[in-house]
């Protein structure tokens, strides 16, 4: 055969392997950008979300720093990191949010001043003031911002003069969704707060529908007046845009979440989901002990954490009492992330520890069981690695998210005001037991892998593609230039409305005129005379 017959034999199976290769990885041709991530959130849970988001960037070769509230949480990540302060206690965690469980829009007020106060008390930080004084408009293409109600703090890109982009959490709340004019559509879409899952009968619907009443009027009512005013003070009128304006140089916003997770919703084109973003795609190696512990467990082994906001001393001794009760009696190997109190009591089954790599634990097969405060940072990586779960869900989003993983069949749910030994083991005992629980999990961990591209790919794409093209204004929906009521076409149902209204006064008063010329004009009745 000669040299050109073999070359031609085998450039179809290059060019098809070359076109596989191209398909998973995606090529963007953008130069490498600069790229300001800044993630002021005093949450631990939350910068894994955002810097998970920015060292996709560093790794796809980006030039990006990071700027943010506590630790590194990604030792190995190529993104340059600035830490603020060494986090701690959640400065907005308190025995009150978790043993008193209350309306969520009755604590939001003071909630959100918490909020408030910790961001500006962030970005009045001296490395963050020295680094503002240091860098001017134009040193940075795109602000990757952690959002956390902390509006004002957008103003950043008015001092960089870049576009933005927003990283969130979990699914979006209407805040977030007002970024880019993504609807809420309460009427088939749960939100968090409601602690509601799809489809929602008719009581529930009107549940939401006040719920999302609340959230859009009270709070973001609350909100606006809150964000506008540290705005001024940090951002001043003379020398940066007003916040609303600033609000519409949102050009993404990256969403912790995935359809397949519920609830099923549209998403305008720039709302983009990267559900699992944190979760790695090959997970790191275990510490010598950890690793040990799970290898030589064929049985199964437990693992129990309620976060990285959840210490030992907001919970009430009773409640303490009663997980240690339980879990202790279990004939499981039980990994208890537990800090930085007095330890619960002591077992032979359980192994405390002050942190533990919770990713790459879920990933050993060996794991039986997560028993968790659903938080959807837990509840993705649970589900992403096909483990049921038992909750025992707090405060916030957590009772939403918990209720979602019961309908769904991969777990099931402790209320913790009311959990007792019997409650709990029960739980327990029927999550460890029941094949079905797994079984279900397992099969949502292939749908939800189940991806053109995956989270970290996503996010490369996306932001590579809003520098190709200047912040991508095409994808904007027109909503975002629309006010409450031009949303809800109040203006337009009015007008429709007066015109119906005046135009049935008009037909009225012409009909009642050619009813009285009618009378008028007509001749009177002859009388015939009587005849004798």
């Amino acid at each position: 055969m000669s040299q050109r017959a073999k070359y031609t034999n085998w450039l179809p199976a290059a060019y098809i392997a070359l076109s596989c290769v191209l398909s998973v990885y995606p090529t963007t041709c953008v130069d490498a950008a600069r790229i300001l991530g800044f993630f002021s959130s005093p949450s631990k849970s939350h910068i894994i979300v955002h810097c998970a988001v920015a060292d996709a960037l560093a790794q796809a070769g980006h030039d990006v720093t990071v700027i943010a509230s506590g630790p590194n949480v990604r030792k190995q990540a190529k993104y340059k990191y600035i830490e603020l302060a060494t986090m701690g206690d959640h400065p907005l965690m308190s025995t009150d949010i978790v043993n008193k469980r209350q309306p969520f829009w009755r604590r939001f007020g003071s909630f959100l001043s918490a909020i408030n106060r910790n961001a500006n008390e962030t970005h009045h930080n001296p490395r963050v003031q020295r680094f503002l004084q240091q860098h001017q408009a134009g040193d940075f293409d795109l602000l990757l911002f952690g959002y956390f109600m902390n509006d004002f703090q957008l103003g950043l890109a008015g001092h960089f003069r870049c576009p933005i982009v927003v990283s969130f959490m979990i699914q979006p709340i209407f805040a977030v969704n007002k970024f880019v004019g993504n609807p809420s559509e309460p009427a088939y879409v749960p939100g968090i707060f409601g602690y509601l899952v799809q489809p929602m009968k008719f009581l529930e619907r009107v549940k939401n529908m006040i719920v999302a009443m609340i959230e859009e009027i009270v709070i973001q009512t609350m909100m606006d007046y809150h964000e506008s005013k540290y705005y001024k003070y940090n951002f001043p009128p003379d020398r940066y845009p007003p916040l609303d304006e600033v609000r519409k140089n949102v050009s993404l916003v990256f969403t912790n979440h995935h359809f397949s997770q519920g609830p099923i919703r549209p998403n305008v084109p720039n709302l983009i989901e990267i559900g699992g973003i944190q979760v790695k795609e090959k997970p790191d190696p275990l510490p010598t002990d950890i690793a040990k512990i799970l290898d030589e467990s064929k049985e199964g082994v437990i693992y129990f954490s309620l976060g990285s906001n959840i210490q030992g001393s907001h919970l009430t001794e009773e409640k303490i009492k009663i997980m240690f009760n339980v879990i202790s009696k279990l004939p499981y190997k039980v990994l208890w992330k537990w800090a930085p109190n007095e330890l619960p009591g002591e077992s032979k089954n359980i192994i405390f520890r002050e942190w533990l790599p919770q990713d790459d634990i879920l990933a050993h097969p060996n794991i039986k069981l997560f028993i968790t405060h659903g938080g959807m940072g837990s509840v993705v990586e649970s589900q992403y690695h096909g483990v049921p779960m038992v909750g025992i869900p707090l405060f916030g989003d957590q009772p939403s998210n918990m209720a979602n993983v019961v309908n769904s069949g991969y777990g099931l749910s402790v209320d913790y005001i009311t959990m007792t030994e019997e409650s709990l083991n029960s739980a327990i005992q029927d999550v460890l037991h029941n094949p079905k629980y797994k079984e279900t999990v397992q099969k949502f961990s292939r749908l939800y892998r189940d991806r053109p591209m995956t989270p970290r790919q996503t996010v490369v794409y996306w932001v590579d593609y809003v520098l190709r093209h200047q912040g991508a204004k095409h994808m904007q929906s027109p909503a975002v230039h629309l006010n409450r009521w031009q949303l809800l076409s109040v203006d337009v149902i009015g007008f429709l409305l007066a015109i119906v209204l005046i135009s049935a006064f008009v037909i009225i008063k012409v009909f009642k005129l050619i009813c009285c010329c009618g009378k008028k004009n007509k001749l009177p009745k002859v009388k015939k005379a009587k005849q004798n």
